[in-house]
């Protein structure tokens, strides 16, 4: 570990990102391309290997920040040439440098033919799946080879809600799925007890190749490796020693990985189930039947192991998790075998894949039913102290629970303490009207740093606007508000954090109109097929029920956006809208900077809530936001964030105008109601 610091914390690639350099370089790439949501455009994440820079040859470990398409179709183990600012890295991670990437790369090398073979099967595997339904489409991928690339981000947001997103990476369960049918089949082949392993290890060496070696999977496959070396030279085996001896053999390899959170993960669930399980396993065995008793001695340990570094990196405490992990067990297997056979297959024949992987999704289907049953389900995680100050306390709480468990008197006195705890969170609930507040007339959704407002039409029904930088927020808090219909989709313009939760809206909900900036440059077309759009235009008006929609800006006379803009360009396009109905009015002014705002002043009607522009950043004109004559302005944003936003000055102004402030980042999503007197917010979380 020391070594590796040194190396990466000295040298002539430090040396550049210290002084935030910007330089020409060779590197290797030596992970998959990871999709993210940015500010204004989607955010392409790589880990490399840089080889050249200018006057040196060196080997250390960057991670490439990129925007342009092409680096999505990079394989591990192609050399590029890139030019970009490197820039010191943040974080524990063993790092020589982030590189902000300009540009496409250019490829130097091909993929080596390990790798080429690896892609074939991960990219045939994926064509078998094509006409399974979208969601299994995503998970089988992922289960059998961990490629989560066409994964729904909803969906995988659920599966960590459920304490089931182990299942969309490859780790030891997987592993052990495929080790025991190919020692099943070389059993049934006539192979003996000494020539079945050497074929068992083959396979794990090709399931790493083609899964990647990710920290998970180079667990499980060590693991593998040295359960099956112990069982070719009759030797029995040990699990912790065997444990050890992986974790050991792995940090000397990538010492990186002492500072994985993923690898800890693993490492702890196979602790878990090595010391936990089997005590449990007697204990329960004597009151439930021996299959029932396996398996929730199994869920419940490999849960407790990780529960405290969970915590730490969430602060969440999930409630549900062993049952659902109960509830899927049974069709992990299924899946995982017959979606492996149909890896195997698809190289070679594609037919016989997709009749293979028709099984697989119905067993895929039912893992994902159990998913979001379990994610919806009220108190599915419940909040905790994040940090290592998280992590602690719940190792006492946990240390309590035992002593609780260990004494009859203790355990009958908590008993009745939860008793009543549970009848005073039942009244509480049948007494107070609870969330979504009846009447609500508009939403703020708390989806981070973004946007995302719904405004009621009638009973499921709700016109939405923006969508925010991720699709599971979003779906989340139109689920909260019960909306099944979305008459029109306002999207105010194409910034990532406005437009890329656009998949979460549409999810189990009709959207019948899509209203986009007239000045868009196309981005947000990607998600938005198959539906009808529409531009808007200054002096438009929509009627939806009761609720009026007249569009302010922008105007047709603007130029058209190019790919290429600047970030406040597109924004001063962005559709801006008063909503109005009786007793409720709203200003909607995405992001327009302090020159489109000084534009719209003499346009500007009085209204009860504005939607402060761009997040309450510092670009604010104090004319326009004091011509709303807003009792209410609400601030979208998320908490932490990199832009300073809402910034201090124009929280200043806002309070200098005497209207009351409202943030999505304390308070949750907030509601606005009609009431006597007038309106009102209600917030989802006390501030």
């Amino acid at each position: 570990m020391a070594l590796r610091a040194t190396a990466v914390d000295t040298g002539p690639v430090r040396d550049l990102a210290r002084n935030s350099r910007t330089a020409t370089a060779e590197v290797v790439v030596t992970g998959d391309p990871q999709p993210r949501p940015g500010n204004g455009r989607r955010v392409i994440i790589i880990r490399a290997r840089v080889e050249t820079i200018p006057g040196a040859k060196v080997r250390v470990p960057v991670l490439l920040i990129a925007s342009h398409d092409r680096w999505l179709h990079l394989v591990p183990s192609q050399r590029v040439r890139l030019h970009g600012r490197f820039v010191p890295p943040r974080g524990a991670d063993l790092l020589a440098a982030v590189v902000i990437v300009r540009g496409p790369p250019a490829v130097l090398r091909p993929p080596s033919k390990i790798q080429r073979a690896a892609e074939r099967v991960r990219a045939r595997l994926r064509a078998a799946s094509s006409r399974l339904p979208p969601d299994q489409r995503g998970v089988l991928p992922g289960m059998v080879v961990g490629d989560t690339s066409l994964l729904d981000p909803a969906l995988a947001d659920g599966f960590r809600a459920a304490g089931l997103s182990h299942l969309l990476v490859v780790s030891g369960a997987n592993l052990a799925i495929v080790i025991g049918a190919v020692l099943g089949l070389c059993r049934l082949g006539g192979l003996g007890r000494r020539r079945a392993p050497p074929v068992a290890v083959l396979a794990v060496l090709a399931f790493i190749v083609v899964a990647r070696p990710e920290p998970s999977v180079l667990r499980a496959a060590v693991m593998g490796l040295i359960g099956m070396l112990a069982l070719f030279t009759g030797r029995q085996r040990q699990g912790m020693p065997a444990l050890a001896a992986a974790v050991l053999l792995l940090v000397l390899i990538d010492p990186g990985l002492a500072r994985s959170y993923g690898f800890a993960l693993s490492v702890l669930a196979t602790a878990g189930l090595l010391v936990l399980a089997p005590p449990w396993r007697e204990r329960l065995a004597r009151r439930l039947p021996g299959p029932l008793a396996d398996a929730l001695a199994v869920a419940a340990a490999a849960q407790l192991a990780v529960a405290p570094v969970l915590v730490m990196l969430s602060g969440e405490v999930g409630v549900v998790s062993v049952f659902a992990n109960l509830l899927a067990a049974p069709a992990v297997a299924p899946a995982t075998l017959l979606g492996a056979l149909a890896a195997a297959t698809a190289p070679f024949s594609l037919p016989l894949a997709r009749l293979l992987v028709w099984p697989a999704g119905l067993a895929v289907g039912w893992i994902i039913r159990v998913a979001r049953t379990a994610a919806a389900l009220p108190y599915a995680t419940i909040p905790w102290t994040s940090g290592g100050l998280g992590a602690a306390t719940l190792i006492v709480a946990a240390g309590i629970a035992v002593l609780i468990l260990r004494s009859r008197r203790m355990r009958l006195i908590v008993a009745a303490a939860m008793t009543g705890i549970l009848i005073a969170v039942l009244v509480q609930r049948a007494t107070a009207p609870g969330w979504p507040p009846p009447g609500w007339q508009m939403v703020a959704c708390d989806v981070g740093q973004g946007d995302a407002l719904a405004l009621s039409t009638a009973p499921g029904q709700a016109v939405v606007v923006d969508t925010g930088p991720d699709p599971a927020p979003v779906d989340r808090c139109l689920r909260r508000l019960h909306i099944t219909d979305v008459p029109v989709l306002i999207l105010t313009h194409p910034h990532a954090d406005h437009i890329n939760g656009t998949s979460g809206v549409r999810r189990d909900r009709d959207v019948h109109t899509i209203l986009t900036t007239s000045l868009t440059s196309g981005r947000e077309a990607r998600l938005t097929h198959g539906l009808p759009t529409r531009s808007a235009q200054a002096g438009q008006q929509w009627r939806i029920g009761d609720l009026t929609l007249s569009v302010l800006a922008p105007t047709a006379t603007g130029p058209a956006l190019a790919p290429e803009d600047d970030g406040t360009t597109i924004n001063n396009a962005s559709v801006v809208v008063v909503a109005r109905r009786p007793g409720f009015s709203a200003l909607l002014a995405g992001d327009i900077e302090a020159e489109a705002q000084r534009a719209l002043e003499s346009a500007v009607p009085p209204v009860d809530v504005l939607k402060v522009p761009h997040h309450g950043s510092r670009s604010q004109d104090h004319r326009f936001l004091a011509a709303a004559h807003a009792s209410i302005s609400l601030i979208s944003v998320g908490e932490p964030n990199d832009y300073g936003h809402p910034s201090p000055a124009t929280l200043r102004l806002l309070h200098h105008l005497r209207t009351q402030v409202h943030r999505t980042d304390k308070e949750g999503d907030i509601a606005i109601v009609r009431t006597r007197t007038g309106i009102a917010t209600v917030p989802s979380r006390a501030p």
